[in-house]
């Protein structure tokens, strides 16, 4: 088997006067490490002190000829980068995502949850004790969810590192007994009717659809402020849900629904009914926006897909141009929600304006509100088709879900008791087999 031991500080000298080899000192003699392991092909040579014991070179030899042999030996010293180099110069340059905001999303996550925790670890003393320290840290800084999902951005960056012979082990996926708190379960709480008629009649008069559309057929907000007249179709009662809005940095564009698909809602003539109505009061706008992602292209071809679109919003920016979420949440839907008493008044902050000395702003802050979000709006749209017992795999459709199971595990909670029908059909069973 190829490879072999050389000391550095000794050669063979000549033979004693009984015939028997002799050793001189080298002119390297005492200096450095004394034993050298090489001749493995496709292994770079390696240096120990010792010769002997389970860090020795006997032992590294021995470990490095059986792994050249099968394919699977990694120098340890690849993995001698720290794990913010690893990232930063091959991992992050590596990954590709359609879509731009879920990139924005990872990048964002990773250089805050996992960069400044362990960044300056070597990515091979990513280990089993230095996850544990990250994951009590993680407790401390963000909620379940959020070190949950860090946690697979990890997994997926030591992957990668074992897949590049960086590391031979990834200790997230390895160690099952140090493991990420698990995810709370999604469990939303749909509004009563007389809550949504609160915050409807709160809301400023221009943006009201925006309830309709979002109680009447469970559109996300996007997906409302990407809605276009040519998305209404009247005759067979139903909306085309095609596009949304999404802000990539802070500029927008249209792009696919979310999960990249398009999907078809039935609605009631009543809610087709206000949509008109709004429209004759106001009208559309026709608004022009790059589609899927705001960056020119680089490429004929990206120029192509990211050509702008044009279409007649139903409900655009209250300045023109296309409905920003951020100033949706902020000036539009927290102040209805605070008005209608489902949050807290917000807390009221004079700031001073630096370009303008002695001269104030009035800053008002809302409490978070999750739960309350506009989300709620489609959680309540979900409920009640869910409690008029529509098929799940219709509601799920309807939704724009991957598949019925995501829709169940998110909204069973609200699906109608069967205990009562099941007890009755399997008392007309017995009841039939007498």
């Amino acid at each position: 088997m190829p490879g072999y031991v050389e000391d550095r500080w000794y050669k063979k000298g000549p033979p004693d006067g009984n015939g028997k080899p002799t050793r001189v000192e080298t002119a390297r003699h005492g200096q450095g490490k004394r034993y050298k392991v090489a001749g493995i092909p496709g292994v770079r040579a390696r240096s120990f002190e010792r010769l002997t014991g389970p860090h020795g070179a006997n032992a590294w030899l021995a470990k490095a000829q059986h792994q050249a042999t099968v394919g699977e030996f990694v120098d340890p010293r690849r993995g001698e980068i720290l794990l913010t180099d690893y990232i930063e110069q091959e991992w992050w340059p590596n990954k590709a995502y359609d879509d731009p905001a879920t990139q924005a999303t990872v990048r964002s996550r990773v250089w805050t949850h996992i960069i400044p925790h362990l960044g300056d670890l070597q990515l091979n003393a990513v280990k089993a004790p230095q996850l544990k320290r990250w994951l009590t840290t993680m407790r401390a800084l963000a909620g379940p969810g959020t070190t949950n999902q860090a946690w697979n951005y990890l997994a997926s960056i030591l992957q990668a590192a074992v897949d590049d012979e960086r590391i031979t082990k990834n200790y997230c996926r390895s160690q099952k007994s140090v493991r990420p708190p698990a995810s709370p379960p999604p469990k939303p709480r749909a509004w009563d009717k007389a809550q949504v008629l609160a915050v409807r009649e709160a809301i400023d008069p221009r943006f009201r659809i925006a309830v309709d559309i979002g109680v009447g057929a469970g559109l996300r907000a996007g997906e409302v402020f990407g809605l276009s007249v040519e998305d209404i179709d009247e005759e067979n009662e139903r909306i085309l849900v095609r596009r949304q809005i999404k802000k990539i940095g802070s500029k927008l564009c249209y792009a696919l629904p979310k999960g990249q698909k398009t999907r078809t809602v039935p609605v009631p003539s009543y809610l087709l009914k206000r949509i008109s109505e709004h429209l004759a009061a106001r009208p559309a706008q026709m608004i022009s926006l790059p589609w899927s992602n705001p960056a020119p292209g680089e490429t004929d071809r990206e120029k192509e897909l990211r050509a702008p679109q044009q279409h007649a919003l139903i409900l655009p920016g209250a300045a023109g141009g296309g409905m920003r979420r951020d100033a949706w949440d902020t000036r539009i839907w927290k102040p209805a929600l605070a008005a209608a008493r489902v949050i807290p008044q917000p807390v009221v902050k004079r700031q001073p304006i630096k370009t303008r000395p002695g001269t104030y702003r009035t800053v008002l802050t809302y409490a978070e509100s999750r739960e309350n979000g506009f989300h709620a709006l489609r959680h309540t749209f979900a409920s009640v088709q869910l409690d008029a017992r529509e098929p799940i795999v219709a509601v799920s459709s309807w939704l724009g879900h991957e598949n019925a199971a995501i829709t169940l595990r998110i909204y069973a909670h609200m699906m109608p008791e069967a205990d009562g029908r099941g007890r009755s059909a399997m008392q007309a069973w017995f009841e039939g087999s007498v």
